[in-house]
């Protein structure tokens, strides 16, 4: 969560583009229309790496798009508010409701405490992924959105997407992928050749996906790509205020007034790293993944949790060893310098580190 290159010359480019644009307040896009262009240059970037061309094959007339917010949170909060807005506006729901995984990132709750959107949690299986026909039982005519993880979180894993779709399609309802964590590395997985599901605007079913910049997009830290299935969608969640004495007042997401200077950074960021640079990188952290899978499985104590392709989390074998003995697992690898997460899973029962 904190740092995703430990390349120290890329993060000195990245603050140069920075300089050049520290000065510009994005909030008056008319002062600066290179920000603008740079802006819908990572958008449609981020786009091409998740197939929004394939939005216009499922829904013919729509064409996707996104918007640029400062990180993960306000990408999942922001969707959490558009698909609300979506739903009084064009359904009339008053009083709406949303089901996501357990495993699904906590700003989707603070997105439904904002807005005051019910949020149903879904158990996972014992794969650790969503459970679809609890899903399905608890869909009602106030559902508004189901979420999915690619990957989630704690395990790295990715739900069933496609399964998901086939609810929100036959419901008509929105289907929001939370890519934050696995967005910028997933696809790239796919083109090597690793055994990674269809979770993008591929799935008709999707109505929008978030994608962090700030992690594997080897950003700075403050910038996220929140995508739409299309522009009508993405409306609901720009707020417009034309009559206020000092001006007209247009926002297309939570933050007012930003620096050009993440977005410059970010832009620089994709483009001279490139789908070559990305591929190398996905590369590197499949095949460590691999081996840190592999060696854990070689330890018949521990056990690793679900299928996970670049993210390992594991726990302790229960017939082998009490869940408490992860600490010690955990002491030990600190001891050898290694930094793990360790939490206990309600979704899992038990206790993990990753």
């Amino acid at each position: 969560g904190s740092i995703y290159s430990g390349d120290h010359e890329h993060y000195h480019f990245l603050s140069e583009a920075f300089e050049v644009f520290a000065h510009s307040n994005v909030l008056q896009r008319d002062m600066y229309p290179s920000a603008n262009k740079l802006e819908g240059e990572i958008v449609a970037m981020a786009l091409d790496m998740l197939n929004g061309g394939a939005v216009g094959e499922h829904h013919p007339g729509q064409e996707a798009c996104g918007v640029l917010t400062s990180g993960g949170s306000e990408s999942l909060i922001s969707a959490v508010y558009a698909y609300r807005e979506w739903a009084r506006e064009e359904r009339g729901i008053t009083e709406p409701q949303m089901i996501m995984p357990r495993t699904a990132h906590v700003a989707l709750d603070k997105g439904g405490h904002y807005f005051g959107v019910e949020v149903l949690h879904a158990p996972v299986g014992p794969d650790y992924l969503v459970d679809l026909d609890w899903v399905g039982e608890h869909i009602t005519d106030r559902t508004i959105l189901l979420v999915a993880s690619a990957g989630s979180y704690p395990y790295g894993l990715i739900d069933p997407v496609d399964e998901l779709s086939t609810l929100a399609l036959k419901h008509g309802i929105g289907l929001h992928v939370d890519g934050c964590l696995g967005g910028f590395l997933l696809p790239w997985g796919e083109k090597l050749g690793h055994p990674i599901p269809p979770f993008d605007f591929r799935v008709p079913g999707v109505t929008s996906i978030s994608a962090d910049t700030h992690k594997f997009g080897y950003a700075l830290k403050g910038t996220s790509v929140l995508m739409y299935r299309d522009k009508n969608l993405r409306k609901h969640q720009i707020f417009t205020a034309p009559d206020w004495p000092g001006g007209i007042y247009l926002s297309p997401g939570i933050s007012g007034s930003r620096s050009g200077g993440l977005i410059a950074a970010t832009w620089a960021a994709m483009v001279s790293i490139g789908q070559e640079g990305y591929l190398e990188a996905a590369e590197g952290i499949f095949a460590t993944a691999g081996r840190i899978r592999a060696s854990v499985e070689s330890i018949p104590e521990l056990q690793v949790m679900g299928d996970p392709t670049f993210l390992v989390a594991f726990r302790t074998n229960p017939d082998l060893l009490d869940a408490m003995a992860i600490f010690h697992v955990n002491d030990a690898l600190i001891e050898q310098g290694w930094r793990c997460l360790l939490y206990t899973s309600d979704a899992a029962d038990d206790d993990t580190i990753v």
